[in-house]
């Protein structure tokens, strides 16, 4: 199997667990009885690639900007107060996620990431979710797609999206048992002591 190349939005004001949990999930993931390579190599990326002040003053500095970035197999799109009140508005972000979207393998969303993918028209004719407070928003902003509430997380094949903050995290593990194996996201939960949903 191969090593999937992971690339995680980064920008002002975004959730930390947002990107946090998928960051941990899939960075932790191994594949079973593999020691020499994991199944995914997990990157951040902004659009300038400076030091950004994640919610509550967390500062974080991105791998990447989106002039520098390589092509990622699979994209994350974190959510947050800057999400869905800034970035929104950012047509070059728009822009550079349609371009991600035409050689990925894989697109994800956390929380009001979604707004995002709406926005960037990927979500057209599709199910999605976010977190439980956005629910109307999405529905009246975005109405050609169809919001899936009270779910953690809708898989659509090449787009996923999760809801609130937290739900990123069961949605990573989803990705590792879609992706890699059933055995390897068991692996991953206890080694990091999460309980797993039944």
């Amino acid at each position: 199997m191969k090593t999937r190349s992971v690339g995680i939005l980064l920008f002002d004001d975004v959730e930390v667990l947002d990107f946090a949990g998928p960051f941990e999930v899939l960075s932790v993931a191994s594949f079973k009885d593999r020691d020499d390579r994991k199944p995914f190599k997990v990157e951040t990326v902004s659009e300038t690639g400076e030091l950004i002040a994640a919610r509550n003053g967390l500062h974080v500095l991105p791998s990447y900007s989106f002039e520098n970035a390589p092509a990622f197999d699979i994209i994350i799109i974190p959510g947050g107060p800057g999400a869905r009140l800034t970035e929104i508005h950012n047509e070059k972000l728009m822009e550079w996620i349609k371009q991600q979207n035409k050689t990925a393998e894989l697109v994800a969303s956390v929380c009001t990431g979604a707004l995002l993918l709406a926005k960037a028209g990927l979500l057209d004719g599709k199910k999605a979710t976010t977190h439980w407070a956005s629910y109307d928003n999405f529905a009246e902003t975005f109405p050609k797609v169809e919001v899936v509430r009270g779910v953690k997380f809708v898989d659509e094949g090449r787009i996923v999206s999760s809801g609130g903050i937290s739900a990123g995290i069961t949605m990573a593990f989803h990705l590792v048992e879609r992706l890699v194996g059933a055995d390897e996201k068991a692996i991953t939960a206890k080694r990091m002591e999460y309980d797993l949903p039944e």
